[in-house]
């Protein structure tokens, strides 16, 4: 079966893939500490925190980050020369200790991830609430503090009808499975059409439209017609303000097909 992952295809706008499950980059947010991700539910995701502009401090200094409700911290990921990476016993909180030099300034000028757990009932759109970060002195004073944005991401819907490479009806039945409730739209593009990368002047039409059932499956026919020879079809999800982007696949309608493996959009 030939089909193409191109989360940017079929003109679907950036901000709508942030719920693929994959880390979101975190920036300074004003001067406080700050970071953010988005989690697939019953997946791990890492937020990076960053942000201090503050005085430099010693050997001792420390920058906590408690974990938001419901989730917990697994991991300190960052390996790196005189930081110290622990987490609490119960996964509700993990902290990076600075071992070097006094005059150092080990907060500034990056970022420090911390590895996320989201329940694998967490629905997806919710932000967590609770997530916060706070950097210490070694005597234990507050030095700054902040916060970060957990949010649950959207699993990724599947699109496995009709099937691909072979040559098919006009109107095609179209179906898969998603998160249940979400509301599913099929886009279908031409395959000459530069507007497939997300860089052309027209998005994808929207061929048909459905909601996921309580088991997930989904399924629509397109209201017209199809056109005739080579195109592409790609079902977008979204469920309470978050979307995701199914692989693409390929289709022939009236052709001879198009085979081959799994393919990527020049």
């Amino acid at each position: 079966m030939s089909r193409s992952r191109n989360t940017a295809a079929l003109g679907i706008a950036a901000t709508a893939l942030a719920a693929l499950g994959v880390m979101a980059p975190a920036s300074a947010h004003g001067r406080e500490l700050w970071g953010d991700v988005t989690v697939l539910p019953g997946r791990e995701g890492i937020v990076e925190i960053a942000g201090y502009e503050g005085d430099a401090l010693g050997a001792g200094s420390r920058l906590t980050l408690t974990a938001p409700e419901g989730a917990e911290v697994t991991e300190t990921p960052l390996r790196a020369q005189d930081y110290r990476g622990r987490v609490d016993a119960d996964g509700d909180s993990a902290s990076y200790t600075w071992s070097g030099s006094a005059g150092a300034r080990p907060w500034q000028g990056r970022s420090f991830p911390f590895v996320l757990a989201v329940p694998a009932d967490a629905v997806p759109g919710t932000r967590l609430a609770g997530c916060a970060v706070r950097l210490t002195d070694a005597r234990g004073t507050r030095k700054d503090r902040g916060t970060c944005a957990v949010t649950v991401g959207l699993p990724e819907p599947t699109l496995t009808r009709p099937a691909s490479g072979v040559a098919l009806a006009a109107r095609p039945v179209t179906g898969g499975t998603a998160y249940p409730g979400a509301q599913i739209t099929v886009r279908y593009e031409d395959t000459k059409d530069a507007g497939v990368t997300g860089q052309g002047p027209e998005p994808g039409t929207e061929v048909c439209t459905a909601t996921a059932g309580r088991d997930g499956s989904w399924a629509c026919v397109p209201a017209t017609a199809l056109p005739a020879g080579p195109g592409r079809l790609q079902a977008t999800a979204t469920f309470n303000g978050v979307a995701a982007v199914s692989e693409q696949i390929y289709v022939a309608v009236g052709g001879a097909g198009r085979h081959g493996g799994r393919q990527g959009l020049a």
